[in-house]
């Protein structure tokens, strides 16, 4: 009795020490199967290193690599070359209609312009903006203002007009006719801006809203001066005194664009003058 008492104990303690220990290996085996038992700490991907090139500086800052931001570069050089000829060969008015129908194109057109801009040792429209300073009171006209840089450097009052506006301050039209009345403007500016088929047509319209002595300031590229209509700058020096202009002063010291300051007359444009000047091609980059 005693003998099977004990092994009853003994077998009841052992059999109560044996369950707890399975139930605690069947739990971590459980755990190392789901990976919650482990102390070790779960390690996150490795993220991916850009790219290096030659150079060590990896992808530009758009997020393209070099080859693909030169690819970009090709095809906006090659849409900007096509809407500068198309600008150059259309009207005022189909300019504006097109442009007015795909506003992205103005953007891309400034945007090769700027950059042909900044391979120049002078832009001519820093010279008007220097002469729009020493006359603060004067009230300005800017046509084909682009991105309005005049407006924005002086005090003056200035009307900014181009086939798209991108700023608040700037009217969208076709510049052969703006929104101006008569007579109210005492400086208009042409900076690179004779642009298409209906040149005539922007010089009767910058007569109209000048005051009588007002100034008209013109940049053009020296080569779009020859032409069997215009002859050369001196042809349309005289072509312009036709339209109601004096010349004041003419600077053709820089290379590649001579600069103009014409006076309005009383005398009325005439009707019957063609002005055709040489479109301005931009070779590829």
């Amino acid at each position: 009795m005693g003998a099977n008492k004990n092994r009853k104990r003994s077998g009841k303690k052992s059999g109560h020490a044996a369950a707890p220990h399975s139930k605690k290996q069947a739990k971590k085996v459980a755990e190392k199967a789901s990976g919650k038992g482990s102390k070790t700490k779960s390690v996150a991907p490795a993220k991916p290193q850009p790219t290096k090139s030659g150079s060590g500086k990896g992808k530009a800052l758009s997020g393209l690599s070099k080859m693909q931001e030169e690819m970009r570069r090709r095809l906006d050089g090659g849409k900007f070359r096509m809407l500068n000829e198309q600008l150059y060969t259309t009207t005022g008015n189909e300019a504006f209609k097109s442009f007015q129908s795909d506003p992205e194109l103005f953007d891309v057109y400034h945007q090769g312009f700027r950059e042909q801009a900044e391979k120049w040792p002078v832009n001519p429209l820093d010279t008007f903006i220097d002469y729009v300073k020493k006359h603060p009171k004067a009230v300005v006209a800017d046509f084909g203002c682009g991105d309005a840089r005049l407006a924005e450097s002086v005090k003056n009052k200035v009307h900014s007009f181009d086939l798209v506006s991108r700023k608040p301050h700037v009217t969208a039209c076709n510049i052969a006719n703006v929104p101006l009345p008569n007579k109210s403007v005492d400086i208009a500016v042409y900076c690179l801006a004779l642009m298409g088929t209906s040149i005539r047509e922007y010089i009767v319209e910058v007569h109209r809203v000048l005051k009588p002595q007002g100034v008209l300031k013109v940049a053009e590229v020296k080569s779009r001066f020859e032409t069997e209509t215009v002859g050369g700058i001196a042809g349309f020096v005289a072509i312009m005194k036709r339209m109601g202009f004096d010349l004041r002063h003419k600077d053709e010291q820089n290379k590649m664009f001579a600069l103009f300051e014409f006076v309005k007359t009383a005398r009325k444009p005439e009707t019957d003058i063609a002005i055709e000047l040489k479109p301005c091609e931009y070779k590829r980059r």
